[in-house]
């Protein structure tokens, strides 16, 4: 015979259907603000995978760029050549295979990818091509068929020959058309690499064909300044960010588009020794800021504090930050080298992580409403 159910166990299996439910909208939301969309771990013949960046391609398709290593070594000097991802749903699943973009070119490596969509439709690939600890500078390569195919590179720094440090997703394009970078000139006294960096910005007024450089960033202070980036405010100065060993993001300021800036200057925005990343949101105009907001100096020059890593924004041109939020919490996880990108909902974030190195790159979507929540 069937047992008709209790009505004690009529209202336990409601309270688990309930409980359920709950459980399966709070992550459905949890999933929908925040979401790790691709994970390049390290593997065989390829002990590390770094930095990189995206391009929207005009069939709708996202591109994602970045160095992979090979041989044993996770050294920023071991083999690495480009190579790229592609995603056909603004980011959600990405290709399984890699694709090669670039060889391995230089007598170290090339790493540090910038992608940029120019104002005459063509895309811009800038990398560093690194030969030795006294030999690194970026090049730039074309693409007029949607990174079928590249050109020639061409080198953006043939003035001075040294170390030249260009962070990923760093290349801007100002309104006028100008194409700009910010480079960390690294000294090297007895061939060793010196930490301190001499800061330029670099541009070309004719589609990266040939690059001029502006007066080098005044810092009279005894604080390492490395890392640089570039963001263009709506008065039109440019906004240089500069990671230091200071507990703050330094600041310079240019108002003749890179000719000369301003002495740096501290913010408020507290930091290790790592490199903030910063983007205008298309749709708000409002400035997206991602770093890592730890107020703790390092006390080794990397004590392994590159976390939290968190996002906010300014509605001020970066004068205040609000709506902090961190995205990767491990205390001992470290997390850097961020790219950004936006989708008409989303944002892209791809970063370097790691517990005990920086050994895969992951990509992780954001919703730009929760930004604002």
């Amino acid at each position: 015979m069937k047992k008709t159910p209790s009505p004690l166990r009529k209202y336990a299996v409601l309270l688990l259907i309930i409980s359920g439910l709950c459980s399966t909208s709070a992550f459905s939301q949890k999933n929908k603000r925040q979401a790790l969309a691709l994970q390049l771990a390290p593997g065989e013949d390829n002990p590390r995978n770094s930095e990189g960046d995206f391009i929207t391609l005009k069939d709708g398709r996202i591109l994602f760029v970045y160095s992979r290593y090979t041989g044993k070594s996770t050294s920023d000097h071991a083999p690495a050549y480009l190579a790229s991802r592609v995603s056909a749903d603004g980011g959600k699943t990405w290709s399984a295979d890699d694709q090669l973009v670039v060889e391995r070119e230089g007598d170290m490596n090339v790493m540090s990818v910038s992608l940029l969509r120019l104002q005459n439709g063509k895309i811009a690939l800038f990398y560093l091509k690194k030969n030795s600890e006294t030999d690194c500078i970026p090049l730039m390569r074309i693409s007029s068929d949607e990174a079928k195919t590249w050109s020639a590179p061409i080198p953006c720094i043939t003035d001075r020959k040294g170390y030249f440090v260009l962070n990923n997703n760093r290349v801007i394009q100002l309104k006028d058309g100008r194409i700009m970078m910010a480079v960390a000139m690294h000294r090297s006294l007895d061939g060793k690499w010196q930490a301190k960096a001499t800061l330029y910005s670099y541009f070309s007024d004719d589609n990266g064909a040939s690059w001029k450089s502006g007066a080098a960033v005044p810092n009279t202070k005894d604080i390492v300044t490395q890392e640089p980036g570039l963001i263009e405010l709506k008065d039109g100065r440019i906004l240089m960010f500069i990671r230091t060993d200071s507990g703050f993001q330094q600041l310079s300021y240019s108002s003749d588009k890179g000719l000369t800036w301003s002495h740096i200057e501290p913010s408020d925005i507290h930091s290790p020794v790592s490199p903030a990343s910063m983007a205008r949101i298309p749709s708000t105009g409002d400035l997206l800021l991602v770093w890592n907001n730890n107020k703790v100096k390092e006390a080794a020059w990397h004590g392994g504090v590159r976390t939290p890593l968190t996002v906010a924004i300014s509605k001020d041109e970066g004068k205040t930050w609000l709506h902090i939020k961190n995205i990767e919490s491990d205390p001992k996880g470290w997390y850097c080298y961020t790219a950004i990108h936006f989708t008409k909902k989303e944002v892209l974030l791809g970063y370097c992580a790691g517990t005990t190195q920086l050994a895969q790159v992951n990509i992780t979507r954001l919703n730009q409403k929760w930004l604002y929540k």
